[in-house]
C-alpha cells in the first residue's frame, strides 16, 4: 500500500508539472503574439514613427541622438520633408550637428511660428509623434478641431541652465530642447501657456493633456506646476541620461 501511494504521488507530481508547462507555453505563446502586433512596447524592436507611442518609444527617441544618420532615416520612413542644417560650432560646449528643419509646406507637419525652427533631429522626431499622436487628438476632443501652428520661443541658444554664468550647460546649447509656448486653433483662436494654463475649462485642460503626452516621448517635459521660469513655456528635451537614465515630467 505505502508503494502505491508513492506511485500515485509521483504520478499527481508529475500531471501538475506537465499542467504547469503547458499553461506556460500557452502564456508565453499568447506573449509573443502579442508583442509582436505591439512592437512599440518592446525594448528591442526598432523605431517606427508610424507606430503609436509605447513603453520604450522615450528611450527609443534620445538614443537617436548617437545616430544622425538613423535619426534622418527614421524621418525618412515617415514621409516628413525637412533640411538638414550645417554644422554649428559656437565654443567649446555650444552647437550641434545633428540639426534638422521641417519643410514650411509638409502637410504632415503642423506649422511652428516662428518658422524656420533648427532643431536637433531626436528632438524633431519626438515632436512629430507628440503631434500626430498627442496635440491634434486632443484638440479634436477638447474643441472638435485641429490645431493649425504651434507657437514655440526657440531651440538653440548657446547659454547654461537658466541663464546663470556657471553650471551646467542648457539642452538648449546643443539644440536638443525646444520651448512651446501656445497654439492656434483652425478658428483662429490662440491658447497660450501664459494665458490660459491657470484658467478653468477646455483650454486648460488641452495644455494639460499637452503636456502629459509629451512626457512620452521626451527625457523632460517642465511646465508652468513646475516653476515661474517655465510659466509662459512647456520645455522639452532630450537629455541623454543613459539607458535606464531618469525621466521628468513636471
Amino acid at each position: 500500500m505505502p508503494r502505491r501511494k508513492r506511485a500515485r504521488g509521483r504520478v499527481r507530481r508529475i500531471l501538475r508539472w506537465l499542467v504547469i508547462l503547458a499553461v506556460s507555453g500557452l502564456l508565453g505563446l499568447l506573449a509573443y503574439g502579442w508583442l509582436r502586433q505591439h512592437p512599440e512596447d518592446t525594448p528591442w524592436a526598432p523605431l517606427d514613427l508610424a507606430q503609436p507611442i509605447g513603453m520604450f518609444t522615450g528611450r527609443k527617441l534620445v538614443s537617436l541622438g548617437n545616430d544622425f544618420p538613423r535619426c534622418r532615416a527614421l524621418l525618412d520612413r515617415a514621409g516628413i520633408e525637412y533640411t538638414a542644417l550645417a554644422e554649428v560650432r559656437e565654443g567649446a560646449r555650444c552647437g550641434y550637428a545633428d540639426g534638422v528643419r521641417f519643410a514650411a509646406d509638409d502637410p504632415r507637419i503642423t506649422p511652428f511660428t516662428p518658422g524656420r525652427l533648427g532643431l536637433a533631429c531626436p528632438v524633431a522626431a519626438a515632436l512629430a509623434l507628440w503631434q500626430w499622436e498627442v496635440v491634434q487628438p486632443a484638440a479634436e476632443r477638447h474643441f472638435r478641431m485641429r490645431v493649425t501652428a504651434i507657437e514655440h520661443l526657440g531651440s538653440y541658444n548657446c547659454r547654461r541652465l537658466y541663464g546663470r554664468s556657471s553650471g551646467d550647460f542648457s539642452q538648449h546649447a546643443t539644440a536638443d530642447a525646444v520651448d512651446i509656448s501656445g497654439f492656434r486653433l483652425a478658428d483662429g483662436r490662440r491658447i497660450t501657456l501664459a494665458g490660459d494654463w491657470s484658467k478653468k475649462g477646455p483650454e486648460a485642460a488641452f495644455l494639460r493633456d499637452v503636456r502629459d503626452g509629451a512626457c512620452r516621448v521626451f527625457a523632460t517635459v517642465l511646465s508652468p506646476a513646475y516653476n515661474a521660469a517655465h510659466r509662459d513655456h512647456l520645455h522639452f528635451d532630450q537629455a541623454d541620461r543613459g539607458t535606464m537614465g531618469w525621466r521628468s515630467c513636471r
